[in-house]
């Protein structure tokens, strides 16, 4: 690898690590994938055959020991602020996969600390990057819609399994943390939220709903849903001179990768949307296609590596995950409460 590129080093080989970060790290200008901490012999032979010569480690201080520049971790979301934490102590500039932590106290003491280390932070929220979300903020900035009033958003689909996975701590948790992170960037922060949840037998959440007040006067209806029969559109955006619609169920970019397509294979076609997967702005029966924006998941680790080099600031700031986990513990309050809750004023 060249000597200008940052190592780094992954912790975690499951779906999330193997498909979101390792490629993606691998494939990004400035980045080499250094190593990966998996005990799995079954992991331990898709690393090998995915990556070759790529090493795997038993542990993160083989991997430290063996030689790294920054750290992703992608374990269950249980255990993020232990290793996080860790991994900070040791000096060395982490990604931390969503959620970021289980609620906003262990959020906020894995960002301070951070700060009194002076070593860089960042969380990855890639879905910031999505083709859907960068045409709904192109969309907004062309003031087609007018005054904007409610934005509704939804991660909903039909899973096989019938619970979501123990490791990403309940749907709330996991997409839920998509979809607050987005709609903060969209439309600022949230002063009151209301949630309804319903448990799988685990006692995990799999469908939740939550309503938004922002601070701007907007309001952002989410929802998320393992085994949706009939998915909601992925954004349905209305304002006073129209209404945003995007009916397609997701971004491509997680199928492409799970498929073996990567950014570094497919060039400046990586991202681009099929024209049947267009959302429409709509004005009753007057109905235009927009073209949808490129999905650039692949920027993520190319401006994590600037950032270690002292070029960049990092690609999401962590504070960002305090406030998303600010209203995710507020929301997990509503639904047990059955009323609405006010989201504290993060104080930094």
């Amino acid at each position: 690898m060249p000597d200008s590129d940052v190592r780094i080093g992954l912790v975690g080989y499951g779906f999330g690590g193997r498909y979101f970060h390792a490629p993606l790290i691998a494939g990004a200008h400035g980045c080499a994938l250094a190593g990966v901490v998996t005990r799995s012999p079954d992991r331990r032979a898709e690393v090998a055959a995915d990556h070759p010569g790529v090493p795997v480690f038993d542990s993160v201080a083989e991997l430290v020991a063996a030689g790294v520049d920054a750290v992703t971790v992608c374990t269950p979301a249980s255990t993020h602020t232990a290793v996080t934490d860790d991994l900070l102590q040791r000096g060395l500039p982490v990604v931390c996969d969503k959620p970021f932590a289980l609620d906003a106290e262990a959020a906020r003491g894995t960002v301070e600390l951070a700060e009194r280390l002076g070593v860089l932070l960042s969380v990855y929220q890639n879905r910031r990057w999505d083709s859907d979300l960068l045409t709904v903020r192109q969309v907004l900035d062309s003031g087609e819609l007018g005054e904007v009033l409610r934005m509704e958003s939804a991660f909903e689909r039909w899973a096989p399994q019938p619970e979501p996975p123990a490791a990403g701590g309940g749907l709330l948790l996991d997409f839920g943390s998509h979809l607050v992170d987005q709609a903060l960037l969209l439309f600022g922060p949230v002063q009151r939220v209301y949630a309804e949840t319903h448990k799988a037998a685990s006692g995990l959440e799999d469908d939740f709903v939550l309503l938004m007040q922002h601070g701007s006067g907007m309001g952002s209806h989410l929802s998320g849903a393992w085994r949706q029969g009939s998915p909601a559109p992925r954004f349905r955006v209305t304002g006073s001179a129209g209404s945003f619609v995007m009916t397609a169920p997701m971004d491509g970019q997680e199928e492409a990768l799970v498929q073996g397509r990567t950014p570094a294979g497919e060039g400046e076609d990586w991202g681009r949307e099929p024209e049947a997967a267009w959302g429409m702005l709509c004005r009753g029966d007057e109905v235009r296609p927009i073209a949808s924006e490129r999905g650039r998941w692949d920027v993520f680790y190319e401006q994590f590596a600037r950032a270690v080099r002292g070029a960049s600031a990092v690609p999401v700031d962590p504070w960002d995950a305090v406030a998303t986990a600010s209203v995710l513990d507020a929301a997990r309050r509503s639904a047990t409460e059955r009323r609405s809750i006010d989201v504290p004023t993060l104080g930094r």
